[in-house]
């Protein structure tokens, strides 16, 4: 894509590399985990299929937005791609994947427990998915692109009404990482003090998308061009999957079917 909002988030804009870096780090544990028939729910630009294609027989990706399933279609042509909105997923034969990974998509699913519920039908019996999500304690304001956030309690009460037994973990990170999120934690009150109102919550989140992603870009601008090497050279090696998911940015749960 030629422009990448803020909750894309690009590889290829130095100030995005914080949190592509984040995003990556997912993957990465996920290598110890995926094996066989792989499914990616949410499969965006290809992080996934990157690192995990190599390592499994065969790998799936389902997404909604045509054009990025397109690119992934031509430098990907022996995996299969498809676009779909889900849930449910529709098409997908029950019991048909050894391992479903799902990052950064629950918060933007309106039925969340239908999303879960469907996760597990397509899970063959000993499979086991992958989720990861923002963990809603460290969210330094409303995003409106999310339905919904959870703290780590609530993410793991609905998984486990689902599923046969759940992991709770989280990515977390080093001293470089959390330097990072003070960072932008003080940037971002900077801008959400002017916020007497608390229109942030108030207003409906279609409001509120425009002005969030304009004033999100221009904080990480700022933050790359205040921090310089300290944005450039986070690396995934810096977030850690952490066992205590209260003190983890994201949550990262591994959800099993017996």
């Amino acid at each position: 894509m030629a422009t990448y909002t803020t909750e894309i988030t690009s590889d290829k804009l130095i100030s995005d590399n914080p949190i592509h870096q984040r995003l990556f780090k997912a993957y990465i544990v996920a290598k110890s985990f995926v094996s066989g028939n792989l499914l990616e729910i949410g499969c965006g630009e290809g992080r996934g299929v990157q690192a995990l294609g190599p390592l499994v027989n065969h790998y799936h990706g389902l997404d909604k937005i045509g054009e990025i399933l397109d690119r992934l279609k031509d430098k990907y042509p022996e995996f299969t791609f498809e676009q779909a909105i889900i849930p449910p997923l529709a098409g997908v034969e029950d019991n048909s994947f050894d391992s479903v990974v799902s990052f950064q998509v629950i918060e933007h699913i309106d039925d969340d427990r239908q999303y879960l519920e469907e996760i597990y039908r397509v899970l063959k019996p000993g499979g086991m998915a992958l989720i990861s999500t923002p963990n809603i304690r460290f969210s330094l304001s409303r995003n409106p692109w999310h339905i919904r956030e959870y703290t780590p309690s609530q993410l793991q009460k609905l998984c486990e009404s689902i599923f046969d037994k759940v992991e709770t973990k989280g990515i977390g990170g080093n001293a470089k990482v959390w330097d990072y999120y003070e960072a932008n934690k003080v940037s971002v009150n900077k801008i959400t003090r002017w916020d007497i109102l608390n229109l942030q919550y108030r207003l409906p989140a279609g409001w509120l998308k425009i002005p969030y992603e304009i004033l999100n870009r221009i904080n990480r601008n700022k933050l790359h061009k205040h921090q310089g090497a300290a944005v450039e050279q986070l690396h995934h090696e810096d977030y850690l999957l952490v066992e205590n998911p209260e003190e983890a940015l994201d949550l990262y749960y591994i959800l099993h079917k017996k």
